[in-house]
């Protein structure tokens, strides 16, 4: 499944490949929050912010956020509902109008359906439904058939209009009490410290300074950490000394963005790759109304000529689309590759999204892995920032994000090996033995490993591994929780929760029943009674949550805010030892961080 990078071009001008698009919104100074906070899974509002203003005047945040894309807009948005001061700062001052990424998996859509989104989601998009392979000769090598309800409780693959879930992301963010969105000013200068981060940034046209009477105004901000969600060329990561892998995988496609005027207009399948080697085809949706069209530009073809409008006609032409029964909404070249940084955190910086990694679009993972990215590191700055954990646990974000991205990566990188194949006599023995697996039922996606965490946070077994299901992603389904029904993160929230088959307050002592509070962890019993109205019953109303826990053989699973698993007990008196191990590791953090802070200082980056 196709799409488009999404981050910001941070060095250059090409918004195409930018995780930015707000609105204009006026920098009129920090919004002071007053009154109680949001916070996401019930834990203890956050106390001991920075204030509005720093000891040298500087405007001051617990957290920046450079790129007001969607993975910034939902790192900003998630911090700022766990009860955070955070600046948003976008150099672009006006929306980017027009599509880049497609689609979205059902994990990502229950990461924005917590955003406050859930209402939104069927307004911009649909779901994938199908996704069909054939070869030049119009057989089909590969069907693969989308869940309407995947494991997170939407859609398994969901196709979308990029404009239209950014302004949902920024009207929500707009909603979200001390967030500020600072548009209209690029980052131009940083520099981090023990304590914190001070940003230099300046007024910014997007693609040219902005000058007053000759004069670029600038401003200086202060946090204690900032995260870069800036994109490819991201400034941030320009400031750190981490290096790019690069898997070697490049190919430039022309991506055409197209408004059928007929809108009864049925394409079957709704999703197609062409495995053509004469001109490699995407034909997928591009959200409701939309569709896209990307194709492949061969060796030997000039890249200019290829990208014109002109060119993109005569391409759609094959497919009866011309300019009196459809619009051209757009006609760009990007170049797919496969790289990521080597490290995601340098002392208190922190790279997300396209910033952190790139990857070809045919698993349709590129924008999902950022928002993956946010979802894991929002929840750990939150602990640290509350004092509930050190800051040696932000180093599991690029072990645990880095690995499951390479994940991501590895099977884009073999589904483009399939899709890009121009030789013909390759392409003939790649249909040879695809058209042999499909009349044998053999899937060819089979033996790839599942994507899953392998490392990090996750409770160990006694040779150091995860022990299962520690690391596997945790599922949703509908529930009735003290008289309201829908998904669990509708009703009950997000966060840490222990979900039991017995009342998990009954095994736990008073201490780590106080623990459990102070860090919002949820203690539930699921049952399927439906009479059930006990404070912690969770009356599973499909029986998602009890297969879950039968399959994994556990009576209790403990979930973490991203919605990763830390781990199960396979009887509920282990339910003590599982909650105590994860204490444990977040106590470790705290005496780890308070060693290194004794045995060295923290070097200025430059």
């Amino acid at each position: 499944m196709n799409e488009n990078h999404t981050d910001a071009a941070a060095g250059g001008t090409n918004r195409d490949c930018r995780d930015t698009a707000d609105g204009p919104v006026p920098v009129a100074g920090p919004v002071r929050v007053t009154g109680p906070v949001p916070v996401v899974g019930g834990a203890t509002p956050a106390v001991g912010a920075i204030g509005s203003v720093g000891p040298g005047g500087e405007d001051a945040y617990d957290v920046l956020v450079v790129g007001a894309g969607p993975v910034g807009l939902t790192t900003a948005i998630q911090l700022g509902a766990r009860g955070w001061r955070v600046g948003l700062v976008e150099r672009w001052p006006q929306p980017y109008p027009l599509p880049r990424a497609v689609v979205f998996d059902h994990e990502v859509a229950r990461i924005l359906a917590s955003l406050g989104l859930a209402d939104a989601l069927p307004r911009f998009s649909e779901p994938a439904a199908d996704y069909e392979w054939r070869n030049g000769h119009g057989e089909t090598l590969l069907r693969l058939a989308f869940e309407d309800t995947g494991a997170s409780g939407w859609p398994a693959m969901n196709l979308f209009t990029q404009p239209q879930l950014e302004a949902a992301l920024e009207a929500q963010a707009h909603r979200t009490a001390g967030v500020d969105v600072l548009r209209g000013w690029e980052a131009t200068d940083l520099a981090q410290d023990a304590d914190g981060v001070t940003l230099t940034v300046a007024e910014s046209g997007g693609d040219e300074p902005v000058l007053r009477g000759g004069v670029r105004r600038d401003r200086t901000l202060r946090a204690r950490y900032v995260v870069g969600c800036d994109g490819a060329n991201s400034f941030v990561r320009s400031r750190m000394t981490t290096t790019m892998a690069d898997r070697g995988f490049q190919h430039d496609w022309l991506v055409l963005d197209v408004l059928p005027h007929e809108a009864d207009r049925v394409f079957a399948p709704r999703n197609l790759q062409v495995c053509d080697p004469g001109r490699p085809t995407t034909v997928v949706s591009g959200g409701p109304g939309r569709r896209r069209w990307e194709f492949m530009v061969l060796p030997g073809e000039s890249a200019a000529e290829f990208g014109s409008a002109q060119n993109a006609w005569r391409l759609l032409a094959d497919w009866d689309l011309h300019p009196g029964n459809a619009t051209l909404e757009r006609h760009t070249l990007y170049t797919f590759r496969a790289r990521w940084a080597e490290n995601w955190r340098e002392g208190r910086l922190f790279l997300a999204g396209d910033a952190a990694h790139q990857m070809p679009p045919f698993a349709g993972q590129g924008m999902c892995s950022g928002i993956r990215d946010a979802a894991n590191l929002t929840w750990k700055l939150d602990l640290v920032l509350r004092g509930e954990a050190g800051g040696t646990l932000l180093d599991t974000y690029t072990k645990e994000r880095s690995r499951h991205l390479r994940h991501a990566i590895e099977l884009s990188v073999f589904l483009g090996g399939i899709i890009c194949e121009s030789d013909p006599a390759a392409a003939a023995l790649r249909d040879t033995r695809m058209l042999a697996d499909r009349r044998a039922g053999r899937d060819p996606l089979a033996d790839l490993p599942p994507q899953i965490l392998t490392t990090g946070l996750l409770r160990q077994g006694t040779d150091g591994e995860p022990q299962a299901p520690a690391g596997q992603l945790g599922c949703q389904g509908r529930v009735r929780f003290r008289g309201r029904t829908g998904l669990f993160d509708q009703v009950i929230g997000t966060g840490f929760a222990l979900l039991a088959t017995e009342d998990p307050r009954a095994v736990l002592d008073d201490d780590t029943l106080d623990w459990c509070e102070r860090l919002g962890l949820r203690l539930l019993r699921i049952t399927g009674d439906p009479a059930a109205n006990g404070p912690a019953d969770v009356v599973d109303l499909d029986g998602t949550y009890r297969s879950h826990l039968e399959r994994c053989g556990r009576q209790a699973l403990l979930l973490r805010p991203d919605h990763y698993l830390f781990g199960g007990a396979a009887r509920m008196e282990e339910a003590p030892c599982l909650v105590a191990a994860l204490r444990q590791e977040l106590v470790a953090s705290l005496g780890a961080s308070r060693e290194l802070v004794a045995s060295a200082a923290v070097s200025p980056v430059r």
